[in-house]
């Protein structure tokens, strides 16, 4: 957790620095953040706590005790399973109720992080434009943090579109009570101001006021600077925020919009074609069928044939851009189908994910007899990036639509449960698949008959 923590200060790192956020704002968007990280971080614990385990009992010649007293691999491992299966139990109510409300309070919370502007901060010899419509900037600072020396200040804010300039020897920064307003006290400075003309046209003769002044105050709007938060209920139409019951009625809904469009785009589309215009099977009259040979526009009289064209043009560009625009809104809206049949199964996929890289790392570690951080770590990193790019590959593809999004989601326990099984049984019949000396002699058993031939 602390390593996908890390991973996630890293990718927000401009965001959080320099807003002048509070400690706790932080540390309660890592808090959210490590809830929506447990679905990486549980599966890969177990499989990791699992190899070192059993590794640390071959390492110790316990497992060969536990087997020399009658004790099968599959029995000793039966109150680790029992274990595995509560903590998959409550891995799958996690999912259930509490991430969908850690998801909300996170997406929430970090958009209002990523939208709050940069804080006011006066550097000494930089411009700063954070305050908008004024550019300030100050030659040294106090070291107590209010007194400035050297300070000039660039005004925006006057509509003639030209800026007026306060120079000052020194002053003081405060704020007020409220933290709303940034006061400047300058003192022993003057002011120009430069008049944009009078009319439209380009006038030489510009008018410019220069006022000194031994203090005044400059007051600065801070407004804009506060984090103000969003309401949560925006956020909960999203996939990730809702529970099993929420994804069901978000699905009923998608699909009874997918069949309505789709019936309104059969009318509209069927309302070009002339031949759904006209009352069928109510005539007793019969028309013999015609048989047209050759180009179907010479049937039509010459003198029409240019205005019919041109009707059937415009036609055929009516039907192209109101079928262009209903593929888009189709392809929208199945796409977010299938995101909330993958939600949808990712709920059980947590608990099942765990169940199977412990089939994977227990018998693992049975079988390279190695305990502690060392090789335990090399092959749980291995093992759980195998199962992560499947799963993120075929959850991709699901999305695109290449596969069925419950195949998607499923492949990599599909996939990898077989080899949880096979490394179970190379497990219980003390199988060296791992022994370099074992392949060794193999190799050179091979190579002895090779030379004797």
């Amino acid at each position: 957790m602390f390593i996908l923590l890390m991973f996630f200060l890293f990718k927000y790192v401009d965001d959080l620095i320099g807003k002048g956020f509070e400690w706790y704002t932080i540390l309660e968007l890592m808090f959210y953040a490590s809830a929506a990280n447990v679905s990486m971080a549980l599966p890969l614990a177990i499989l990791l706590s699992s190899i070192m385990t059993f590794g640390t009992l071959g390492e110790n010649y316990e497992l060969v005790a536990i087997k020399s007293a009658g004790i099968s691999l599959q029995r000793a491992m039966r109150p680790l399973l029992v274990l595995i299966m509560i903590i998959s139990f409550l891995s799958f109510l996690f999912s259930q109720y509490m991430l969908p409300k850690a998801n909300l309070k996170f997406g929430s919370l970090l958009w209002d992080v990523r939208n709050k502007k940069l804080s006011f901060l006066i550097k000494e010899g930089v411009f700063n434009n954070s305050i908008p419509g004024y550019s300030i900037r100050v030659d040294e600072k106090g070291k107590d943090g209010v007194s400035l020396k050297g300070i000039m200040i660039y005004d925006h804010t006057g509509n003639s579109g030209v800026a007026k300039i306060i120079i000052a020897k020194n002053g003081t920064m405060n704020t007020t009570k409220d933290k709303k307003y940034l006061i400047l006290k300058l003192n022993d400075g003057v002011r120009y101001e430069e008049s944009s003309g009078q009319g439209g046209g380009y006038n030489p003769r510009q008018q410019l006021t220069r006022m000194r002044f031994g203090q005044t105050e400059q007051k600065f709007d801070l407004s804009s600077f506060e984090m103000n938060r969003t309401d949560e209920n925006s956020f909960r139409s999203n996939v990730q925020m809702l529970n099993l019951k929420g994804l069901t009625i978000k699905q009923d809904s998608l699909t009874k919009e997918l069949d309505s469009i789709n019936r309104f785009a059969v009318l509209s589309v069927g309302s070009y074609y002339k031949q759904n215009n006209f009352t069928k099977g109510y005539t007793k009259i019969k028309i013999p069928e015609k048989i047209i040979k050759g180009s179907i526009v010479k049937t039509i009289p010459e003198l029409q044939r240019a205005s019919a064209l041109q009707g059937a043009l415009d036609q055929a560009n009516a039907v192209k851009q109101m079928s262009d625009g209903r593929i888009v809104d189709f392809s929208e809206r199945i796409k977010a189908l299938i995101k909330i049949k993958l939600e949808y199964q990712r709920k059980f996929t947590l608990a099942v994910s765990c169940i199977m890289l412990f089939f994977i790392g227990a018998p693992l570690g049975a079988i390279i007899r190695k305990g502690g951080l060392g090789l335990p770590v090399v092959m749980a990193v291995m093992f759980f990036l195998i199962y992560h790019i499947i799963s993120t590959v075929a959850e991709k593809s699901a999305v695109q639509g290449n596969i069925n999004p419950v195949v998607g989601i499923w492949l990599a326990i599909i996939i990898l449960s077989p080899l949880g099984a096979f490394l179970t049984y190379k497990a219980t019949v003390d199988s060296a698949l791992f022994d370099m000396n074992y392949y060794k002699a193999i190799f050179l058993s091979i190579f002895k008959k090779k030379s004797k031939s």
